[in-house]
């Protein structure tokens, strides 16, 4: 299906606000996301500081986000606004104002819609823990169709093999991707590396792969080195936008 053949509601404003990015045809693409980014301030302008472009998931609990995010997009990257959900497991905080299968239409809206006020000028949303939340239909039909409404797309986190976020997003024609790695999950420089070697074999086996990270020092650090090196072996640095464009058939 071609990008222009799509409905984009709400305007599109996946499209508006998207990093454009050298269409390099036949090169295997790379989105890095960085998630929780806008609580710890120093690392988050580290983060900032990395080479563009980066996709980087501001929590809307988060602090000075206007300002940050307004570097972030000065800097190159793409912004994702990183929706706090239920996690399966209680001893995980997902933070103030998450969304929770406990609530009603109503006040997920309403939680939701105060997650998509704290800032502008993002292309969509990822889900923030959530294992529970991204499992239960009623709750993110409800989320979907507020992100449908506002032309954004949607990138599952994929924190549990149970979610329905990818599959029901492509149902109702929201413009959608899922995370194929956590590049940090063990906060450790073989592994991190590794993980990044991981995603070079995916996207030069399928054309385009997806990480995800966190601000850790030791992340940001050994990415500063990667994403040259990267780019010195044939593969595309990109924002989540381009790796949607290329889902939906408009290269």
């Amino acid at each position: 299906r071609q990008l222009a053949a799509l409905p984009v509601p709400g305007g599109g404003q996946w499209l508006r606000h998207s990093v454009e990015v050298p269409s390099q045809t036949g090169k295997p693409m790379i989105a890095i996301v960085i998630d929780d980014v806008g609580i710890n301030q120093r690392r988050t302008r580290k983060t900032i500081g990395l080479p563009a472009p980066l996709t980087l998931s501001f929590i809307p609990y988060g602090y000075n986000l206007r300002s940050l995010v307004a570097s972030a997009r000065k800097a190159g990257h793409e912004i994702l606004v990183h929706i706090p959900m239920e996690p399966r497991d209680r001893k995980w905080d997902p933070g103030p104002n998450a969304l929770l299968t406990s609530l009603n239409e109503a006040e997920i809206l309403r939680r939701l819609r105060w997650g998509l006020d704290q800032f502008d000028g993002y292309v969509g949303i990822s889900n923030h823990m959530g294992s529970k939340f991204t499992a239960w239909r009623p709750g993110m039909t409800t989320v979907l169709r507020e992100i449908r409404s506002r032309g954004l797309l949607f990138l599952d986190s994929w924190t549990s093999n149970r979610s329905l976020g990818l599959s029901m997003s492509r149902h109702i024609d929201i413009p959608s991707v899922a995370r194929d790695i956590f590049i940090d999950h063990d906060i450790s420089r073989g592994e991190i590396r590794e993980n990044l070697r991981r995603l070079e074999r995916i996207a030069r086996r399928r054309g385009f792969a997806i990480g995800i990270g966190h601000p850790h020092d030791l992340t940001t650090s050994i990415l500063a080195d990667w994403i040259g090196q990267v780019r010195s072996r044939g593969v595309d640095l990109v924002p989540i936008s381009r790796v949607v464009r290329y889902r939906l058939g408009a290269g």
